[in-house]
């Protein structure tokens, strides 16, 4: 049974880990700094036993970004994945801006009411810096950092400039085009037998959520993530890097600079891969972070 705020679309899946995945969300309201309300925050919890580790997905994504990879670790141990401020199926709020403080006040919000310990902290692509950003924020809250094709090096991009009405309206549509969507999605795996009907509807379900154009809208204009490099210098985790060695959305020079940048951190590229190794090679991604789970120091 799938849960019923999710869009009446999820009744499409067909993939046993996407059904699977998507009947295990559940909505928290969620007491922040944001606003006087809660916040419904969506997210999914399963296993038990060793360091939790929690998933952070990538721009416009969801925590069904994660159905190939959950299960896999939530048979060893305890895990989470959240869908943050503005994204996925996390209730969304015109009032409140959506951009990289308000996102981390929010996942700080979550993380110190439902998980209260160290984490492993796992970031995906966008997600990356998200995970570096919150790790730098509050160190206590992280034990140790897994950064999958990670954004966090690269400058701020110059189109929030022209994010004023009607071309934030329309740059929000053409996200959301089916056309451009499928572009992005084909050129983010290197398999082409993943391109599924399926991993298009996890990718797109989300969009059917109130106010989604407003909030991709405001993300945009605040700039989105900008470089971290200066700061890198400053984790003092294990961090682990796993990276596709065929991502043609970031590329493969930044595992290298992550690598360099980062002291405590070991690089791991996963072969035959795109720019979502989670999904291409879950199995291979899994035994990675299962292993830095059991290990004091890299």
């Amino acid at each position: 049974m799938f849960p019923s705020f999710l869009p009446p679309a999820v009744k499409e899946l067909t993939e046993p880990t996407s059904i699977a995945l998507a009947e295990e969300i559940a909505i928290q309201p969620m007491i922040t700094p944001l606003r006087h309300q809660p916040i419904p925050t969506t997210y999914v919890h399963q296993g038990s036993g060793g360091t939790p580790i929690l998933l952070i997905h990538g721009f416009d994504s969801s925590v069904m970004e994660f159905r190939r990879l959950l299960p896999l670790l939530a048979a060893k141990n305890e895990v989470w994945a959240v869908d943050l401020w503005g994204f996925g199926f996390t209730e969304r709020s015109p009032e409140t801006p959506v951009n990289p403080d308000t996102i981390k006040t929010h996942l700080y919000s979550f993380w110190k009411t439902l998980i209260a310990q160290p984490v492993i902290l796992v970031g995906t692509s966008m997600g990356g810096a998200v995970a570096i950003d919150f790790c730098l924020t509050y160190p206590e809250a992280v034990e140790k950092l897994v950064l999958i094709d990670s954004a966090g090096l690269a400058k701020g991009t110059a189109i929030s400039k022209f994010m004023f009405p009607p071309l934030d309206y329309w740059a929000a549509e053409f996200l959301r085009n089916p056309k451009v969507r499928d572009r992005i999605v084909q050129t983010s795996f290197k398999n082409p037998n993943l391109l599924s009907a399926d991993a298009q509807l996890c990718s797109n379900l989300h969009l059917e959520l109130p106010h989604w154009h407003q909030a991709i809208i405001s993300f945009t204009k605040s700039g989105g993530y900008g470089s971290f490099r200066s700061q890198l210098s400053a984790i003092q985790q294990p961090t682990l890097i796993l990276w596709g060695d065929s991502d043609r959305i970031l590329g493969i020079k930044d595992a290298e600079q992550f690598k360099m940048a980062i002291a405590n951190s070991q690089l791991i590229w996963i072969a035959n891969c795109g720019h979502l190794p989670h999904l291409e090679q879950p199995e291979t991604v899994a035994q990675h972070i299962l292993h830095i789970s059991m290990i004091v120091s890299l």
